[in-house]
């Protein structure tokens, strides 16, 4: 079925769309009130906008599925791009999972934990914790505020625990001997719910009402040990800075991009004050609208967040914003407004976080400046054993792999920096070369490979790294004279000896064997055999599979390529039915019983 009839078939629904490139591969996911219009407008001609033109050029298929509202279709939406990571949406940077503080409460005595993962186990979860530096410094402040257990055993337990070293250290008030009450235990735990939910204050005020009315009941230790800990709390909440006026709980988000990077933050305003800052760093493709990086944002910061609040300040407007609302509503239980502030105090706060953005952006791109500044010692190394004029951070090494001239391959990897780069690897059929000549064919890849280099204007190794002696190196030297280029450096490494040959010297160089320089040079070395060898094999087993089939009278090449396409290998056909093999389109009842009898009878399938 065309585009245009499965467009005629789109229902005028909510939903999320799926597109596809030719090869099935799926370029982007979205989300649409009504599917029909939207796709409509994808596919109703070019389009002026340069991001659509590059995602619709590739683009051949869809698939929709329909939900029954606006938000449902939103979830949707988050979930299939997180499993699928499409290239044309805005992705997080990486997959690694946030952590998370739990508070084990469906225990006598509960304890409180880093998790990574957030289950439906009657836990309560705060977090998710992007600054997990933070994360650690609020776990210990807890710790000393309050002093729960740490230990794993089962509480109460009916064999004895000795009390240890925490018990001592008054980081612990020993529940496995009795030593405090499940009651007083839990004001503890209410109290950390509190601190991690962001009412100091609140907790403060509690935590003093507490103490004067154990007090009153002359149960002075207890009093004592409520007002360290309200001491413990207010030398926390003097260090916070208070950054608005009203006690409302807002987050604020903002977000700086530079190239293809964006960082994120939101600032977390509780009671006023500022209580933490979360960041995220977010992969934004060349064709992404600037909305769409901070929509990403919060549908999957909150997607996930334990604690959502009533008010949202956004640096810019978005065009679902409204559905966001609804959605987040949803998640709360309770109304949510997002606002995009132009002027007050909710202007700064906005100011405030995209500066925030702005100044971790500039520290991420720097650390990354410094790395590719960086160079790998065997790089170094390399540069240094063979006088090289600048460091080989761009290698590339050739190999030749046949059996007496047949099926004859070449290979090309490239390493950058010392790592493999295997998207830009390259493998050639030999075609000038009809017999054994491994010098031939080098001289024929490596000439392949600058003729398209020089067409290109691309630029040119920093080294060429040939396997073999001698006699190779030769060869591809005089390929790329041939072509006018004259000071290229390029090194033979053989295999027997692990000799290195330089082009203008007679003997072999001997580098150390414990050098870091021959170590990266022969892992270039054996990558460009094994991918050599790993073609040469495909071929082979082609022509060996196409002449088993091509002995069947009325097979030709074009009804094998069929027939091997149609089952996936020679294995699937051979194990196949007479059925299955009806079935081959074009192939006729009488010629796929001839193909039955002849595999069962004289093809054997290692």
């Amino acid at each position: 079925m065309s585009v245009r009839e499965k467009l005629d078939q789109v229902p005028s629904k909510p939903g999320a769309y799926v597109l596809k490139s030719e090869s099935g591969k799926i370029l982007y996911i979205g989300k649409a009130k009504v599917l029909k219009n939207r796709l409509r407008a994808y596919f109703q001609g070019p389009s002026t906008h340069p991001r659509l033109r590059a995602l619709m050029s590739k683009v051949t298929d869809f698939e929709t599925v329909v939900t029954d509202t606006d938000v449902e279709a939103l979830i949707l939406e988050a979930n299939l791009i997180r499993l699928h990571r499409p290239r044309y949406n805005v992705n997080l940077k990486d997959d690694k999972r946030y952590p998370w503080l739990k508070i084990t409460v469906d225990e006598p005595y509960p304890r409180l934990s880093v998790v990574r993962r957030r289950k439906q186990d009657g836990g309560r979860y705060f977090g998710p914790y992007t600054n997990v530096k933070a994360m650690r410094a609020t776990l210990r402040t807890l710790r000393k505020i309050f002093p729960i257990r740490t230990c794993p055993f089962p509480l109460p337990s009916s064999r004895s625990i000795p009390l240890c070293l925490d018990y001592h250290i008054r980081r612990c008030m020993g529940p496995c001997q009795g030593m405090i009450s499940q009651e007083d235990y839990w004001r503890m735990i209410d109290g950390i719910c509190l601190f991690l939910s962001g009412q100091k204050t609140h907790l403060k005020d509690l935590l003093r009402r507490q103490m004067l009315s154990a007090a009153e009941r002359k149960n002075f230790e207890l009093a004592a040990q409520l007002r360290d800990q309200m001491f413990a709390l207010e030398a926390v909440l003097r260090k916070q800075k208070v950054v608005s006026p009203d006690a409302t709980d807002r987050d604020v988000l903002a977000y700086a991009a530079q190239d293809n990077h964006a960082c994120g933050v939101i600032l977390q305003i509780r009671e006023g004050a500022i209580i933490a800052r979360q960041h995220f760093h977010v992969n934004v493709p060349s064709v992404s609208d600037p909305s769409d990086v901070l929509s990403t944002l919060i549908r999957r910061y909150y997607g996930d967040a334990a604690l959502i609040p009533g008010e949202i300040l956004l640096s810019q407007k978005l065009a679902d914003m409204h559905l966001l609302e609804q959605w987040m509503r949803i998640k709360r239980g309770k109304k949510v407004v997002i606002q995009v502030p132009q002027r007050g105090e909710k202007f700064k706060l906005v100011r405030m976080a995209m500066e925030n953005a702005r100044l971790l952006l500039r520290e991420t791109m720097s650390e990354r400046q410094k790395k590719k500044a960086q160079l790998p010692r065997p790089v170094v190394a390399l540069q240094k054993e063979m006088g090289l004029p600048r460091p080989p951070r761009h290698i590339e090494a050739f190999d030749i792999s046949t059996i007496l001239g047949q099926d004859a391959v070449g290979s090309l990897v490239v390493f950058r920096s010392g790592r493999a780069a295997k998207r830009e690897y390259r493998r050639y059929r030999i075609k000038s070369v009809g017999q054994q000549d491994d010098f031939a064919m080098i001289a024929e890849v490596v000439g392949r490979r600058f003729q398209r280099l020089l067409g290109e204007q691309r630029e040119l190794p920093d080294l060429v790294v040939v396997d073999g002696g001698k006699g190779q190196l030769s060869a591809a030297r005089r390929a790329i004279a041939d072509l006018g280029v004259k000071e290229q450096p390029m090194v033979g490494l053989a295999k027997r000896l692990d000799e290195v040959f330089l082009p203008d010297r007679y003997e072999a160089m001997m580098i150390p064997k414990s050098s870091p320089a021959l170590k990266l040079l022969q892992r270039i070395r054996d990558e460009a055999h094994r991918f050599a060898v790993q073609y040469h094999r495909q071929l082979r087993g082609r022509r060996v599979r196409g002449s088993q089939l091509e002995a069947i009278p009325g097979i030709g090449p074009e009804r094998v390529r069929r027939l091997l396409k149609h089952f996936g290998s020679l294995r699937r056909l051979a194990d196949s039915s007479l059925e299955d093999l009806r079935e081959v389109p074009g192939l006729g009842r009488q010629l796929a019983g001839r193909i039955y009898e002849h595999l069962h009878e004289s093809v054997s399938v290692s």
